[in-house]
């Protein structure tokens, strides 16, 4: 054996022992061991065999040091399925595995006439860990059972001497013994991919500090996937610490009572060194009580609802910015109507007029319908109300601007009205006529619209102020907080309007 090997195998067995003891010759003692072991690296090839497992395999060191176990000794059946099973488990797990009866053919030397001569075993598996507590060598001792004369009779079948009733009873408890761990192995992988593929989290924690002893792939999924067993709650997690979680486990554990939470809040680190995130879970706190009915653990399981609960906040928010909105809109059509019913002289223009604002009012409606009323951009506002005129009867220059659903509703009627001027008095009634609506930003946050008409009638004045007049001028005022100012100039109506953008 390699001196590396063998130190591994000193520190591994004699960490604990005194000077003299740790002076011991390994290599003597692991060759004069009167039972067969050898050692093999995680990929089972040998590393090392004993003078005793040389001596029942009547192989030499040199035709076995390097090999893969399977390439020397192949078998394809059953019994290597058994003892592939057996390392990987001692691999995975890092803990010792048995198999209390195994047959497995074995090549005999050239020297010895060759063929294959099937023997039986019983075999124990130990890891030897390094420094970081993996799995670096497996020690294989065997015990050699075929020297039982009968056992091997049985082996060969027909004709054969029957077995003392001993002999017989011994194989059969051994092979129950080994069908019985087998299965229990069989369910135990079952239930633990059932335990790690579950959707929900879970997890089990131990003593009073609640060290992590499993957790399941949701569990790691939803802590960013940080390695967590053996440690406690408090080290593993450090940000839950001032959570009150550590608390809510105190409590299950001395109450000996389950804790059951709802949509909880908890802030949680789910990348390395990334921010605290949010998150909303239900679980439950189960505590695991022993024999005789003290406290031992905690088992933990439940759902992150983060999806969940932020829909329903979002329904809320919906729901009151809809009562919200359908009081503004209510209040704006009954300001429309009495207005318009104060200034029209007889129901058909009463009819004419509020229907025209009424749609206005709906197109903008429609705008907003399509982005979830999240808001509108300027130039959809302003296009909607020029839709019914030629593309050349009107010219938009200004950057994108994103209006908020208050923000778009009201300048959507103001628009409307302009619109509606112009088409009756201004420069949509020639067919020379254009406006020219000109926009910029100032300040990120400041919307500064000019509208101007040209090519129109010659225009005078108005002799009183009607209720598009007093819409264009006040409409901005109060809840959003702008203005606009008309300007009757001669050559065509000019309006200035000057507003603070909420949406950007």
């Amino acid at each position: 054996m390699r001196t590396t090997e063998y130190d591994l195998i000193e520190r591994a067995s004699g960490a604990q022992l005194g000077k003299s003891v740790r002076q011991l010759d390994f290599r003597t003692l692991f060759e004069v061991l009167p039972s067969p072991y050898m050692v093999l690296d995680p990929d089972l090839r040998y590393v090392e065999v004993n003078q005793a497992y040389l001596d029942t395999l009547e192989r030499d060191r040199d035709d076995l040091l390097g090999q893969n176990l399977f390439e020397v000794f192949p078998d394809g059946g059953e019994s290597e399925r058994l003892l592939r099973a057996s390392f990987r488990r001692v691999l995975e797990t890092g803990r010792r595995d048995s198999i209390a009866l195994i047959p497995y053919a074995i090549e005999r030397p050239a020297s010895r006439g060759g063929g294959v001569e099937m023997r039986y075993w019983s075999a124990v598996h130990t890891p030897l860990l390094n420094e970081r507590g993996e799995v670096a060598f497996v020690v294989q001792n065997t015990v050699d059972v075929t020297e039982l004369h009968r056992l091997k009779q049985i082996a060969y079948g027909p004709g054969a001497e029957a077995p003392a009733p001993t002999e017989a009873t011994l194989l059969e408890r051994a092979t129950e013994v080994q069908q019985a761990n087998l299965s229990l192995l069989e369910e135990s992988g079952r239930l633990r991919d059932l335990f790690m593929q579950a959707p929900s989290f879970m997890a089990l924690l131990s003593g009073p500090e609640f060290r992590f002893t499993l957790v399941n792939t949701a569990y790691q999924q939803m802590i960013g996937h940080r390695p967590v067993i053996g440690l406690a709650v408090a080290e593993a997690l450090p940000e839950v610490r001032d959570q009150g979680f550590i608390q809510v486990l105190e409590g299950v554990m001395r109450d000996r009572k389950p804790f059951v939470g709802r949509a909880v809040s908890i802030h949680l680190q789910r990348t390395p060194d990334g921010p605290l995130e949010e998150r909303f879970l239900d679980f439950i706190y189960q505590p695991i009580l022993d024999a005789d009915g003290a406290a031992v653990g905690v088992f933990v399981e439940g759902s992150d609802v983060t999806d969940r609960v932020r829909a329903e906040d979002q329904q809320k928010l919906l729901v009151d910015e809809l009562n919200h909105r359908v009081k503004n809109t209510l209040a704006t059509v009954q300001s429309i109507a009495a207005q318009t019913l104060r200034n029209s002289p007889e129901p058909r223009a009463f009819r004419e007029t509020f229907e025209a604002r009424l749609l206005a009012l709906s197109a903008t409606h429609d705008l907003l319908t399509a982005s979830n009323w999240r808001g509108a951009s300027l130039r959809d506002v302003l296009s909607v109300e020029f839709r019914p005129y030629g593309s050349e009867r009107y010219e938009f220059e200004g950057p994108d601007v994103a209006l908020s659903a208050t923000e778009a509703l009201t300048l959507g009627l103001l628009f409307h009205e302009l619109a509606t001027n112009a088409a009756k008095y201004g420069a949509l009634l020639t067919e020379e006529g254009c406006v020219r609506i000109r926009w910029s930003v100032e300040g990120g946050a400041r919307l500064v619209l000019t509208w101007t008409e040209e090519g129109g009638p010659a225009v005078t004045p108005p002799t009183r102020r009607g209720f598009g007049s007093r819409l264009i001028e006040r409409s901005l005022q109060g809840e959003i907080g702008g203005e606009a100012s008309l300007d009757f100039h001669a050559t065509g109506l000019r309006c200035r309007i000057v507003l603070p953008l909420r949406a950007s």
